[in-house]
């Protein structure tokens, strides 16, 4: 009876249901959803001190709360919902920073750390996201398909066999684009650091 998160099969059998209007799956899928990205918000920060915690809790909490409130979507499978969250943590990471009020690039901007799929940057390191961000929209204008790889693995905390099945990609591919996004990526920012 009792249900695993970390079941995919079972996580998508609900959201499906959900998409199609069951209200009785997004009360069983509720406590899977947020046990799930609670658990990816914790791989992101294993290296980080103590008081990351609440920092954790609180965007795993505003993930969550966007994420339920997204009403018409039809969600695929669990990979398709983890997708939508890198994308929800991604904004809501710039916007806590942006609202600290750190839009000046440079000080403690750490690129190795930022592009580093086992810690997503925290806002609380608020020229490190803005500048990845900044950074990331224009690699968006000139390869979506790179970005977005980057979004997915960084933010969303995503394998490359997951990046791969929401790109429909092949898992070469995404670890192509995943090393070539990533060098472009420390360039630019390397860059801007020593612009800044």
């Amino acid at each position: 009876m009792a249900q695993v998160a970390s079941d995919p099969a079972n996580i998508t059998a609900l959201l499906k249901a959900w998409s199609s209007g069951d209200p009785a799956a997004q009360e069983r899928l509720i406590p899977l959803i947020y046990k799930e990205l609670h658990r990816l918000a914790s791989r992101y920060r294993h290296k980080s001190g103590a008081g990351d915690t609440l920092q954790t809790t609180a965007l795993v909490n505003e993930a969550y709360m966007r994420l339920v409130g997204i009403h018409n979507i039809n969600w695929r499978d669990r990979v398709h919902f983890f997708a939508v969250s890198a994308q929800v943590m991604r904004r809501i990471l710039v916007d806590a920073a942006r609202a600290n009020g750190a839009a000046k690039r440079g000080g403690e901007l750490g690129t190795m750390v930022a592009l580093d799929p086992d810690r997503v940057p925290d806002a609380g390191r608020a020229a490190e996201v803005i500048a990845l961000d900044d950074a990331l929209s224009t690699l968006a204008r000139m390869d979506a398909r790179r970005a977005r790889v980057v979004e997915l693995r960084v933010f969303g905390g995503l394998t490359m066999e997951e990046a791969a099945e929401v790109l429909e990609l092949s898992p070469q591919s995404v670890r192509r684009d995943w090393k070539l996004a990533k060098a472009w990526l420390l360039r630019e920012l390397s860059h801007d650091r020593r612009a800044g």
